[in-house]
C-alpha cells in the first residue's frame, strides 16, 4: 500500500516545492526588482535548501519568464473571454482592456512585481507565452471581421498595436496608487475604437 502511494507523495512534494519558489520568487522580484534579486534572496523566502532550486530552475531568468506564463496565460483567459462576450466594436475593444487591467490590478504582488520589472518584461516580448497574446488577439480580431463585429482593416498590425499600447498604457496605470483601472481602459477603449471605426485597409 505505501509502495503505491509514494509516487503520489512524491509528486505532490515536487508540487508543492515549485509553487513555494515561484510564490517566493513573486514577492523578491516584486520588492527588489529583476536586476537586483539573486537565487539565494528567492530560496531565502521557502523553507527549501538551495539546491532544490536547482531541481525546478537552472536560474532567476528562468523562474521569472515560469511567472510571466502563468500571469500571461491566466490574463489571457480572461480578455478572450471578454472579447468573444462582446456584440459590438466598443464592448470588443473595451471589455477586453477592462478584463486585462483589471486583472493587473487586483493582485498587488502582481501589480508590484509588473511595476518594478516593466524593462525587463519588454525585452522578453518575443517569448512564446507573450507573443500567444498577440497571436490570439489577432484570430479573435479577424473573427470580429467575419461576424461583421470588428470593421475590416489589417489585423495583423491591429493586434501589435493594441497589445503593445496596452502593456505600455498598463505601465503608466500602475504608476498611480491606486490603479486606475477606469482610466485606462477608457484611453484605450477611445484610442482604438476611432482607429478600428476609421480603419485603413
Amino acid at each position: 500500500m505505501s509502495d503505491i502511494a509514494a509516487p503520489g507523495r512524491r509528486e505532490a512534494t515536487k508540487q508543492a516545492n515549485r509553487t513555494a519558489i515561484l510564490v517566493a520568487a513573486r514577492e523578491v522580484f516584486a520588492d527588489l526588482g529583476y536586476g537586483a534579486a539573486t537565487v539565494r534572496d528567492i530560496v531565502r523566502r521557502t523553507d527549501l535548501a538551495t539546491g532544490t532550486f536547482y531541481n525546478y530552475f537552472p536560474d532567476k531568468e528562468a523562474v521569472f519568464r515560469a511567472l510571466l506564463e502563468e500571469s500571461a496565460r491566466e490574463t489571457r483567459e480572461l480578455v478572450r473571454a471578454a472579447r468573444r462576450q462582446a456584440t459590438d466594436l466598443d464592448g470588443f475593444v473595451r471589455e477586453g482592456y477592462r478584463a486585462y487591467f483589471g486583472y493587473l490590478a487586483s493582485d498587488r504582488t502582481l501589480f508590484e512585481m509588473l511595476r518594478r520589472n516593466a524593462g525587463t518584461i519588454r525585452a522578453l516580448f518575443d517569448t512564446p507565452a507573450l507573443g500567444a497574446g498577440t497571436d490570439e488577439l489577432e484570430a479573435d480580431l479577424r473573427a470580429g471581421i467575419e461576424s461583421g463585429v470588428v470593421p475590416p482593416h489589417d489585423a495583423r498590425y491591429m493586434a501589435a498595436a493594441m497589445v503593445g499600447a496596452g502593456f505600455e498604457i498598463a505601465v503608466r496605470m500602475l504608476d498611480s496608487d491606486p490603479p486606475d483601472v477606469e482610466g485606462a481602459v477608457e484611453f484605450a477603449a477611445s484610442l482604438f475604437v476611432g482607429g478600428l471605426s476609421n480603419p485603413t485597409h
